[in-house]
């Protein structure tokens, strides 16, 4: 069924891109959410701040003379205004610089310098002049200042003591502190942005597999009409960098499983939705999309396992559940890819399979025996189902117990779940066994209240090995996590760094090349927590939390998929690394 835009929905949408073409922002003038990430590597959202009395953003660049004498005012005015709750950051726009080049000049300076590479948050703030600075009232999200740093400090002042805004805007200039924003001159241009050539395959390829029918994207991506109904929810989810759902830094390592776009993907489509979203000439690839979504990714499983069902409730909370199934084949077998289809996604959250012999004595008893077996993979939110890496596999043994921890959360009405599992074999046996090592922390606490805590687990490697994948796991006030290899020599490499960990997107990170590690390794996986009244995903900030398996607790959790190096193979793959 065509979706019809009707015409006074279509005046208002009209009316709402044009507001939104990214001009330079006057006093009194919304400031639009967003998110970057600074010089260091972290995540930053401006609507986080929403509790703040006045959030003070400078424009920077390393190629302005006048910068260190602005980044010291900005810094006295952090020191005056900090304790009273405003928020201090800088914001560099300009192309020519990088983070490294970012992070030299400013290495003495307690403030984050926000990179904004695809210019989108630059061109929307009007930030063409480095040193000039912003002063944003979160009460109703509007631009209370632009100038110069004196009438800044003013205006935060009256913000900070409730009083109405007095301070005239003020210009800055300097010769050398002008930033280019190539795309603003080419504003007329972006209504040739072919929604048929570009648009509808950019967001064919890297969109449609979830925002489609039976995905587990809200709305599907069916045609023109959807998208450009959706176009100012897509602008947003692009700026607050919620779509599409990848949350690694992208200056740190790389991974065959990217969901990202690239920076001239990005700047593309915003463009696009800001000259209103225009249909332009040729086919609607969305609308004439003839590809079918099989169940099963990879095709028939050559094994369906089916895990018992399960009465979800409307609401209230529900335990993990652990269900039991014996293996139905009567010979040990080599599994090369595993794949859960979840029966209502609405209501299953993650689902963890592991295999073993079966505990029938003792308070775990109709569990499995620790230590007994291994792990054939599970469910997340997005997972999508591939093969384990080339030539390796797992054994699932004759006979073997396999058990599914199942994780629920009621979503208002009452359901039963029935998911299966497939299995896929091989026909001879791989070359290589594939481990997983699991890192946890149970003795996490983390502090009442604290917006940036941490704690960590170590765990050695005692033989050469391929690290294939890496998972990060944590619960609603998961913040950001990583892994870090101490290597025998003494040098650390971080493996993953998740700057923004998102609870609702269980990633597991797999290495677009393998990356061998020696015996004596040291795996380091942290993870920060923020447990404070900021965080709009935490239900209750004057607690401290401990480890636990309900999503109102926390976890430390993290698994690294590997396999051993044999010998005879582990020289030249060491040689190969230096």
């Amino acid at each position: 069924m065509k979706t019809i835009i009707k015409p006074i929905y279509a005046v208002a949408l009209l009316l709402s891109l044009t507001a939104t073409t990214g001009f330079a922002l006057d006093e009194g003038s919304r400031v639009e959410n967003f998110r970057l990430m600074d010089h260091q590597g972290a995540s930053h959202e401006l609507h986080y701040f929403a509790d703040a009395p006045a959030i003070v953003l400078m424009t920077h660049s390393t190629s302005c003379s006048t910068m260190p004498q602005s980044l010291q005012s900005l810094t006295s005015m952090q020191t005056q205004f900090s304790p009273a709750g405003a928020e201090f950051m800088l914001i560099n726009s300009d192309l020519r610089d990088r983070r490294t080049t970012v992070a030299a000049s400013v290495a003495d300076a307690d403030l984050p310098i926000l990179l904004d590479p695809t210019q989108i948050i630059g061109e929307s703030l009007g930030a063409d002049t480095a040193g000039e600075t912003l002063v944003v009232n979160p009460r109703d999200w509007t631009l209370a200042y632009r100038g110069d740093v004196t009438g800044a400090a003013q205006t935060v002042a009256q913000l900070v003591a409730g009083d109405e805004v007095s301070v005239d805007s003020q210009p800055v200039a300097s010769a050398d502190c002008a930033v280019d924003f190539p795309e603003l001159a080419r504003r007329a241009e972006h209504k040739n942005i072919s929604y048929a050539k570009t648009i509808a395959p950019m967001l064919n390829d890297n969109c449609v597999s979830c925002h489609r029918e039976g995905g587990i994207g809200p709305w599907a991506m069916s045609d023109y009409n959807m998208v450009r109904g959706f176009s100012l929810m897509i602008r947003e989810v692009v700026r607050t960098q919620r779509m599409p759902p990848w949350h690694a830094d992208p200056h740190v390592g790389e991974f065959s499983n990217d969901r990202s776009l690239s920076d001239d993907e990005i700047r593309t489509l915003v463009h696009w939705v800001e000259a209103g979203a225009p249909r332009g000439e040729g086919a609607d690839l969305l609308a004439e999309n003839s590809q079918s979504w099989p169940i099963w990714a990879m095709g028939e499983p050559d094994v369906i396992i089916d895990i018992p069902p399960e009465d979800v409730p409307a609401s209230g909370v529900v335990d993990y559940k652990y269900k039991m199934v014996t293996n139905p084949l009567d010979k040990d077998v080599w599994v090369k890819a595993a794949e859960i289809i979840p029966g209502d996604r609405s209501v299953l959250h993650h689902v963890i399979t592991s295999f073993g012999e079966l505990e029938t004595e003792g308070r775990r008893a109709g569990r499995l025996k620790r230590g007994t077996g291994g792990g054939l993979g599970g469910y997340v939110p997005g997972a999508e189902g591939k093969p384990f890496p080339d030539d390796t596999g797992i054994l699932l043994p004759a006979g073997a117990t396999i058990e599914f921890q199942m994780h629920y959360t009621p979503a208002g009405l009452a359901t039963t779940d029935a998911s299966r599992m497939g299995l896929y074999l091989y026909k001879e046996p791989p070359e290589h066994k594939l481990d997983s090592m699991v890192l946890l922390n149970p003795r996490i606490l983390i502090p009442a209240g604290a917006p940036n805590h941490s704690e960590v687990m170590v765990r050695t490697f005692d033989q050469d090995v391929l690290v294939y994948s890496l998972l990060p796991h944590a619960h609603y006030r998961g913040k950001a996590s990583e892994f870090v290899a101490h290597l025998p020599d003494g040098t650390q490499e971080t493996l993953l760094s998740v700057p923004r960990y998102d609870f609702n997107w269980q990633t597991n990170y797999d290495l677009k090349e393998p990356r061998f590690l020696p015996a004596g390794t040291k795996m380091v996986h942290r993870t920060w927590w923020d447990n404070s009244a900021r965080n709009p995903a935490n239900p209750d900030a004057t607690r401290d939390v401990p480890w636990g398996q309900q999503s109102w607790d926390e976890m430390l959790f993290g698994s690294v998929r590997y396999r051993v190096v044999e010998a005879d193979a582990a020289g030249s793959m060491a040689g190969g690394q230096d």
